[in-house]
């Protein structure tokens, strides 16, 4: 096999101060999205405010909920708290300049968890849950064994076994 020649020399001054240019802009793009990010977690807040608060004052029965009303708040809050976890995931970044697939998974199980809330599953065919179930138990296996390795990994370092 040819051997593999890496794209920069680390020890070109040149190809260093690229290399630091490009996390710069990265770093600025981060910040933009994290701020983008706080807006659209801000405005679907005061969305879900005004939701609770149309669906319970705004018509009669006053502070009586439909089904319908419910599986639209809970789908809004469970929106808003992906959001939150998205959020959550681009602090990290910030601060640590890597992605914890721990949250990543985490935000994909409360994204299916959303979905399964608010589907009506008279309207699928088997197939589709089937799928989805199989998907939650795929994320669910995942977060475990990213949870148990990371566990390990910190008791390893303790000196515990």
């Amino acid at each position: 096999m040819p051997e593999r020649k890496p794209i920069f020399n680390m020890r070109s001054l040149q190809d260093l101060k690229l290399l630091a240019s490009l996390d710069g802009f990265k770093r600025v793009l981060v910040f933009f999205i994290t701020f983008m990010m706080g807006l659209v977690l801000l405005l679907a807040t005061i969305d879900l405010g005004y939701n609770l608060y149309k669906d319970i004052v705004d018509h009669p029965p006053y502070f009586l909920l439909s089904i319908n009303e419910l599986l639209d708040l809970f789908g809004i809050f469970l929106l808003v708290l992906i959001g939150i976890e998205l959020f959550e995931t681009l602090e990290i970044y910030i601060k640590e300049n890597v992605i914890h697939i721990e949250v990543v998974l985490t935000v994909a199980l409360i994204a299916l968890a959303r979905k399964v809330i608010i589907l009506d599953v008279k309207k699928l065919e088997s197939g589709t849950i089937l799928g989805i179930a199989a998907l939650v138990l795929a994320l669910s296996i995942g977060y475990y064994l990213v949870r148990k390795a990371f566990q390990f990994d910190t008791d390893d370092k303790s000196g515990r076994h």
